[in-house]
């Protein structure tokens, strides 16, 4: 094996890295047809917990696990306990407003105070959560907006947000922050609230410091230039944190790189050329379900994936590559830039995993160290988790 110039001259970096899972990864999903259980599936937040560990275990990538209230709702401090016994911590807190039928035509922006502040202190709940925990991070996701031209006033839906979003920013601890999502469409159809990352940047800026933007990989038009949106809110100091997923056409929510891994090289240079790698200001985690696949091994896939192309992006001849920008030299430029892509990292991503008392292939070293056949016979009776579960 030929280990690719320069590889041995990031390994401090890559041992650096640390991406967050998500606790509903492990939880039964699907699609608008059907939702498939699958044998093994946790029956509770500390089951979660446990799969996630196994996946930072075999891979030393995932430290920490993201919660969804109240699909995660339980004695926080003994599954806080629970995760260091496992050698991983509790993270982002994320929110739900979009599964509660008073929020059908919306929460934070709904024309009605009693739902709003119903909105409001579910999030004033989720911090409560996070004091307990010691999470950092509030992340809100908002299904709200219209279908139909003239159904809602867009304006004063704006309005009604702000003040919402500065209403739970007020009660943030000092070290707490909260990151607002954007989503193109769906649910809503004709228009969302927070449809791009401009809005989001526009509402969190009007906070303040502790607000930034979660910039979702799933969550744009096609042909959106994801990776000018990363370095222009690293310019700006309000990327707070990523959404790693895939998609094919729209929100598929599939294992990052598996649609376009071209894309997400883009994206993690310029998450370097930005310095937002290894930068605690900017949270890497997933937001995925994994319909078909097992779901332990789609996670360990994906942060390996997410891996492999920040070391082919370590690589890149920064120098070189600004020379040539400089000179106005376009070929010289993209073929910098492809041969870093290009650059096959695999081989010696596994000697250096083995050089680390890691498995030099972690989705192998699963199916062999016998968990899925001890959580399929373990976990009989009860009920799964799932999506909206």
């Amino acid at each position: 094996m030929t280990t690719p110039t320069g590889f041995n001259d990031i390994t401090d970096e890559l041992a650096e890295q640390s991406i967050e899972l998500p606790s509903w990864a492990f939880g039964n999903s699907g699609t608008r047809f059907k939702v498939y259980g699958t044998p093994g599936t946790p029956r509770d937040p500390f089951e979660k917990i446990a799969d996630a560990a196994k996946v930072n275990e075999l891979t030393g990538l995932a430290p920490q696990v993201a919660l969804h209230i109240p699909w995660d709702l339980c004695d926080f401090k003994a599954l806080a306990d629970h995760a260091a016994g496992l050698g991983v911590r509790l993270g982002t807190i994320n929110s739900n407003t979009f599964q509660d039928d008073d929020f059908k035509f919306g929460a934070l922006t709904h024309v009605d105070e009693r739902i709003r502040t119903k909105a409001i202190d579910h999030h004033l709940q989720c911090i409560d959560v996070m004091d307990t925990t010691g999470s950092r991070d509030l992340k809100i996701w908002l299904a709200e907006g219209s279908n139909y031209p003239g159904q809602a006033d867009m304006r004063g839906r704006q309005d009604r947000l702000h003040d919402s979003l500065a209403r739970i920013y007020d009660r943030l601890g000092e070290e707490q922050r909260l990151v607002l999502e954007y989503k193109f469409f769906e649910p809503s159809f004709y228009h969302t609230d927070v449809p791009d990352w401009g809005t989001s940047y526009t509402q969190v800026a009007a906070l303040g410091d502790k607000a930034k933007v979660c910039l979702d990989t799933g969550h744009h038009a096609p042909g959106t230039n994801i990776e000018f949106i990363v370095m222009q809110l690293l310019r700006l100091g309000k990327l707070g944190s990523f959404d790693f997923n895939s998609r094919f056409y729209a929100d598929d929510d599939l294992m990052v790189g598996a649609a376009d891994p071209f894309q997400l090289f883009r994206i993690i240079h310029e998450v370097i050329r930005g310095g937002g790698l290894n930068n605690p200001d900017v949270a890497f985690m997933l937001d995925q379900c994994h319909n078909v696949e097992n779901k332990i091994e789609g996670q360990m896939r994906s942060v390996l994936n997410v891996q492999e192309m920040t070391a082919r992006a370590l690589l890149l001849d920064a120098t070189a590559l600004t020379a040539a920008q400089e000179s106005c030299d376009v070929i010289a430029a993209n073929d910098i830039f492809m041969d870093a892509f290009y650059t096959d990292v695999r081989p010696a991503l596994a000697e250096w995993r083995t050089s680390r008392g890691l498995p030099a292939n972690p989705v192998q070293a699963f199916r062999e160290s016998g968990y899925q056949d001890r959580i399929e016979s373990d976990r009989v009776g009860g009920t799964q988790a799932g999506w909206g579960a």
